[in-house]
């Protein structure tokens, strides 16, 4: 397995839940709902994350400056049956709340993460407005992050090897021209959201442009004389350039976890040969051997 290393970094998937500099109103979890953003659990995680990533945007102004506070804490509830927000430190005023609602986290290493809730206000000496929740909370490992395709092309994935056989600079016209490539996979070392991550790519579909005219794709390797299943046959004398293009799927394993998920998309990179000769050669009866010196004639 060949190996690797890149760090690069990512921007925000979606901008829905981010806060701008003047400090204006988040979406709330209930009106992203209703906007058909996403639903069910699948909503649940993409608020979490969101206000995650505002919550971390909002630490780079000083706490006498920021127009914004958010605060993870528990959804805890009235005795008129009316939800507000809890303490910090995970307790209710008066002693009833949700304390992971409306998920478990029992697994290996799990742990609760509270309900995101945010208030603003309009000047630096401005009082508080009210706390309105953002998100329902739920696991530590929700808020891994996700390595999305435009990760995966950013990274510096090889381009992919060429040979061809045989190599020698010309090939006939009507003669198998043999090619092959690389099908091992690579790993690659990034930084994601400041996580730590190890990326698994594989190349599984190339895509040959021979340059006259013709293209092959295909899931094989290709494999050397008198093996080979992936060739061409040019049909014309001329010059041509052979273009590889690999199309790579991929999968990632965050830092301190146990499980590999799968890259939802693809990336591609390509390679070009030098230019060949095509060359048409023909045989024909002569009198006497073509290496007599001087050269027959006829030869």
């Amino acid at each position: 397995m060949r190996a690797l290393t890149a760090l690069v970094s990512t921007t925000a998937l979606v901008a829905v839940l981010a806060t701008s500099a003047a400090g204006q109103p988040l979406a709330r979890a209930d009106d992203l709902g209703s906007a058909g953003q996403a639903s069910g659990d699948e909503f649940r995680l993409f608020a979490m994350r969101e206000s995650a990533r505002a919550s971390q945007a909002n630490e780079a102004t000083s706490p006498e400056e920021r127009l914004v506070d958010y605060q993870r804490a528990p959804n805890c509830q009235n005795p008129d049956g009316t939800w507000i927000r809890g303490s910090g430190d995970g307790t209710c005023p008066h002693g009833e709340g949700t304390p992971n609602a409306p998920v478990l986290c029992a697994g290996p290493g799990q742990s609760v993460i509270w309900p995101m809730w945010r208030r603003e206000r309009t000047t630096p000496t401005a009082a508080w407005g009210p706390w309105t929740r953002l998100d329902f909370g739920g696991c530590n490992t929700d808020l891994l992050p996700t390595l999305t395709e435009a990760d995966f092309r950013r990274l510096p994935l090889p381009a992919p090897t060429l040979t061809l056989q045989p190599d020698r600079g010309w090939a006939l016209v009507n003669i198998e021209t043999i090619v092959t490539t690389d099908p091992d996979p690579v790993t690659l070392r990034t930084d994601l959201l400041g996580h730590a991550i190890t990326v698994e790519a594989t190349p599984t579909t190339w895509t040959y442009d021979f340059g006259d005219g013709h293209t092959l794709a295909t899931t094989s390797p290709g494999h050397p004389y008198p093996h080979h299943d992936v060739f061409h046959e040019y049909e014309q004398p001329g010059t041509a350039a052979i273009t590889l293009t690999a199309t790579w799927t991929g999968r990632y394993l965050i830092d301190g976890t146990t499980t590999w998920r799968d890259i939802n998309g693809t990336a591609t990179t390509t390679t070009t040969s030098t230019p060949i000769t095509i060359e048409e050669r023909t045989s024909r009866l002569v009198t006497t051997h073509c290496h007599t010196q001087p050269t027959p004639p006829d030869c």
